[in-house]
């Protein structure tokens, strides 16, 4: 409604793009710790053992030939320059997806790259086996999850579980270089975003605060970002203070156990978007436009301010890429 996309549409592509468990969601650090694979050697020592909750995988020599099965997975293995020669897909030609089913803030590198696409939906192993890999990269949750085929894709090539959906891009990203013995590749784009952080933070004239971070969905409910979520902690990391919930909200519907969203349904928006201003997530200038005529919010602050902003389309599910590209839309936008 209101111009934009309908919520049913976006909903139904943020599903399509594996959006089960999100990258960033927040977790104890002993979770982080048990899911986390570690490595018996350091860079270039090979071979090397990981353990994961599977048991320990041992990988004889550098990999070179690496499919991840996970779309989600492999924009933290094209940021560390892993060999990847397939990855898995998602639905093509959406908001988030180019043409091969790629996210778009790493479709160009992969088209650079040559990487087969292998749809995440239903894996062929055969498929994969064609390809002929010396290791494999399976996402434990998540929509892209390729768990159920552990057993058949181990006996293929060494095969390493994932669960991104209690880790920040940054715990991803070192996980796979521990894996692929690119660490020191990791730990470069670590520094590097943070580099990007602090300069973003510098050059960007905070608008009123605090914020409330969204998924805005018209008629249909919207999800609320927390200080849990990795884009909240970004948006923390750039100046901004999140907006706190009223009870009663927290109490509409709380995405079951999750700390990281909140959802809430059209009639408690003004009561629930409280910031004086607001972040779209999964959102372009258009959505802007469609929050701002929305008469539900015409006498929220953000609204009567107008201090509406977007994080961009591809904002919803965070790697090196679309972090970097989140950051650099903001900035664009609050930098007099």
């Amino acid at each position: 409604m209101f111009g934009t996309r309908s919520g049913l549409a976006r909903t139904a592509a943020v599903i399509a793009a594996a959006t089960v468990a999100l990258v960033g969601c927040g977790s104890s650090e002993e979770s982080d710790a048990a899911d986390a694979p570690t490595s018996a050697a350091s860079d270039g020592a090979w071979p090397r053992t990981v353990d994961t909750e599977q048991g320990p995988v041992e990988i004889p020599a550098a990999p070179e030939r690496i499919v991840s099965t996970s779309v989600t997975l492999t924009g933290g293995l094209l940021a560390i320059d892993a060999p990847v020669i397939a990855s898995g897909a998602t639905s093509p030609d959406t908001e988030v997806a180019d043409s091969q089913g790629f996210f778009t803030q790493w479709g160009d590198i992969a088209a650079e790259r040559g990487i087969e696409p292998i749809s995440s939906v239903d894996i062929d192993v055969e498929r994969i086996v064609t390809q002929n890999p010396d290791l494999i990269f399976v996402s434990k949750t998540g929509a892209d999850s390729a768990i159920d085929l552990y057993d058949q894709l181990s006996a293929v090539a060494p095969t390493i579980v994932v669960d991104y959906g209690n880790k920040t891009w940054q715990d991803v990203a070192t996980v796979l270089g521990e894996a692929t013995g690119h660490e020191s590749d990791a730990a470069d784009v670590i520094a590097q975003f943070d580099e990007t952080v602090t300069s973003a933070k510098d050059a960007i004239d905070l608008p009123p605060q605090p914020t409330t971070a969204l998924v805005y969905n018209g008629a249909e409910s919207s999800n609320v970002w927390t200080d849990e979520s990795a884009q909240g902690k970004l948006l923390v990391d750039l100046g901004f203070t999140l907006a706190d919930l009223p009870d009663a909200v927290l109490g509409d519907n709380s995405m079951g156990t999750r700390k990281d969203i909140v959802s809430v349904s059209p009639e408690n928006y003004s009561r629930a978007f409280t910031g004086t201003t607001v972040v779209l997530v999964n959102a372009d200038e258009s959505d802007v436009a469609a929050y701002l005529a929305d008469p539900q919010l015409a006498q929220t602050p953000a609204v009567t301010e107008r201090h509406v902003y977007d994080a961009g389309l591809d904002s919803f599910r965070l790697d090196y890429y679309s972090a970097t590209n989140f950051v650099e839309r903001l900035q664009e936008q609050l930098t007099a």
